[in-house]
């Protein structure tokens, strides 16, 4: 009787063991798909931004068509981006395509602001400077979030990665996630020379 008691002793607080390490996968799971939401709304918030900036450009750069339809084009495929990973956060295909687009656009976004400084009426123009900074605090809010997602993603991976966690992973279908990192080519890497 004894030895009954102590073997369902041992079942009872193996269950619990397990349906602790299957909950905090769960937990994970659930924080970092929070997290990329966060970074959802702040993408959201810049591809909103950007047609207002196009907009207020084009009076002033009316032979910059060229520049201004492509910062359009790379906001639509940025969004694109954006929603196929929101449908599935931390899925890597999702999250080097959102990587890849949001490069292009921040991108073609420094060449429209670079045009920009050959206009001295748009850059003195209010709701331009108004705008570029809304644009300039929003990016920031993104790289905050996407700081908090890759923090949660880490954490994730590192608890289905480990032992007992991965054995509970892979028998549940706790896939890995995806790092979301800002791909810029080695030429945006660079750092600026100033030269006097």
């Amino acid at each position: 009787m004894v030895a009954v008691l102590i073997l369902l002793v041992i079942i009872v607080v193996l269950v619990f063991w397990a349906v602790g390490i299957f909950n905090g996968l769960v937990a994970l799971r659930n924080r970092f798909k929070n997290a990329f939401a966060q970074i959802d709304v702040q993408l959201k918030r810049r591809y909103d931004l950007i047609p207002n900036l196009v907009e207020v450009a084009k009076g002033y750069m009316k032979h910059e068509r060229e520049t201004l339809e492509a910062v359009i084009k790379a906001r639509n495929s940025a969004q694109g981006a954006a929603q196929a990973a929101q449908a599935a956060p931390g899925d890597p295909a999702a999250m080097q395509a959102l990587g890849q687009a949001e490069g292009a656009l921040t991108g073609v976004l420094g060449r429209m602001f670079a045009l920009a400084e050959s206009y001295p009426d748009l850059k003195a123009n209010t709701n331009m400077l108004s705008l570029q900074e809304e644009l300039s605090s929003t990016e920031n809010k993104v790289s905050f979030a996407r700081q908090a997602f890759n923090d949660a993603v880490m954490e994730y991976n590192t608890k289905r990665e480990s032992f007992p966690g991965n054995f509970f992973a892979g028998m549940f279908n706790f896939g890995p996630a995806e790092l979301l990192q800002a791909t810029e080519s080695a030429e945006e890497r660079k750092a600026p020379q100033v030269k006097f």
